[in-house]
């Protein structure tokens, strides 16, 4: 199974595309896409053609959200709001059933912890797919969603998770 993982933002969003076959994991591709423009309709609009070309391009067969969570500043969440409608609309336009998890259903299907910091999810990423360095951190993000939903769909993926924890524990 392909899985497009994406974490939106209105203006840096991250993309990573993970392959589920049993109990492997393999990154497909993998970025950051950095919107430019005066409005936040000009943004919006850029966001979407990217993750259009980009769906086009990886062929996944299935998307994974980061949901909607609480923020602080009210502005911020309504504008992440506007780049997550865009995203969802962008893989429902493809025609790619979408499945949205909370940060710390992420953080404990790729780490155990559901309050991991930033640089632990990166770091579990980079042994999860066997990448050579943690991938940057917007990058980290949509690839630890994506990683997310295979293992909640997979079983053998799952203990492969649970295999690489205890070794780290050991």
């Amino acid at each position: 199974m392909r899985i497009l993982g994406i974490d939106p933002g209105s203006n840096a969003t991250g993309y990573g595309v993970v392959f589920v076959e049993g109990s492997s994991l393999r990154r497909l591709g993998g970025g950051t896409i950095r919107v430019r423009g005066d409005s936040l309709g000009a943004r919006l609009a850029q966001l979407q053609r990217e993750l259009a070309r980009l769906i086009a391009e990886l062929a996944p067969e299935v998307a994974a959200l980061e949901s909607v969570f609480s923020a602080r500043n009210a502005r911020s969440a309504l504008v992440l709001g506007h780049a997550r409608g865009v995203a969802l609309a962008t893989c429902a336009g493809a025609g790619l059933a979408t499945d949205e998890y909370s940060p710390s259903q992420v953080k404990v299907a790729v780490t155990g912890f559901g309050r991991a910091e930033k640089p632990q999810v990166a770091k579990m990423v980079q042994r999860l797919l066997g990448l050579a360095a943690p991938p940057p951190s917007d990058e980290a993000d949509a690839l630890a969603i994506a990683v997310c939903h295979g293992l909640s769909r997979r079983g053998p993926a799952r203990l492969a998770l649970e295999r690489l924890a205890q070794e780290s524990r050991a």
